[in-house]
């Protein structure tokens, strides 16, 4: 299933227009970040027909790419600027890394997939996006050689956040993800965990739903 290089062209603009804009993102810089950076790109050749729509797209067996309305959401929330340095985990083929690209100075792009980090890696390159590394590792170890980060994003949802990941929040750091499980409704709900001065503050956002991001469902992590 393929499409031609301008109605890709189209299909971001009403993604942007139709499915974006109109639930509540208004921060400029990530909406330009989702008109400029070519999300049928990180999907398979065989679903690119289908890279646009509003909701998860399956990359590779068990795994999916964060819908774009709820990525975008939780990438405003987070309230990235310039000059952050950014975690992107379960980062996948690289689509957000490379919408986070464009908001943060610096981000890791961090998979337990080897062939998916690959993927990433070769994708960003092509693109010439030079302010992105994409490394391979354990999603549920975070990548504390390279903390503190000033935001932290975890594609898919968890059922708890691990404390020695919100430990790798810089002062001031915001963590974005979407929680599932007991407590929560069905959809699960996205967060905004906010580091300050050692504390963490937890502002539920909205209403998520997202395929589980694997390797964040042991019995030991911390539950808010």
């Amino acid at each position: 299933m393929t499409m031609a290089a301008e109605n890709f062209d189209l299909a971001r603009r009403n993604m942007v227009d139709c499915q974006i804009r109109p639930n509540q993102v208004t921060d400029a810089g990530v909406i330009t970040a989702f008109e400029t950076v070519p999300r049928e790109a990180f999907v398979p050749s065989y679903l690119q027909g289908i890279a646009y729509v509003d909701e998860d797209v399956r990359i590779s067996e068990n795994r999916y790419m964060t819908e774009p309305t709820v990525l975008a959401r939780l990438l405003q929330a987070a309230g990235i600027k310039d000059g952050d340095i950014a975690l992107d985990i379960g980062c996948g083929t690289g689509y957000s890394a490379a919408i986070l690209s464009h908001l943060a100075t610096t981000v890791i792009g961090l998979d337990g997939d080897a062939d998916l980090a690959e993927q990433a890696e070769a994708l960003l390159q092509d693109m010439d996006v030079c302010n992105v590394a994409v490394v391979h590792g354990n999603p549920r170890d975070g990548y504390p050689g390279q903390a503190p980060f000033d935001v932290i994003l975890i594609n898919g949802s968890v059922s708890n956040i691990p404390p020695h990941i919100t430990d790798q929040l810089a002062e001031g750091g915001r963590l974005v993800t979407v929680l599932r499980g007991a407590g929560y409704n069905n959809t699960g709900r996205a967060v905004l965990v906010t580091r300050k001065k050692a504390a963490l503050e937890t502002t539920f956002l909205f209403d998520a739903g997202s395929y589980p991001a694997p390797g964040f469902d042991e019995p030991e992590f911390f539950t808010f």
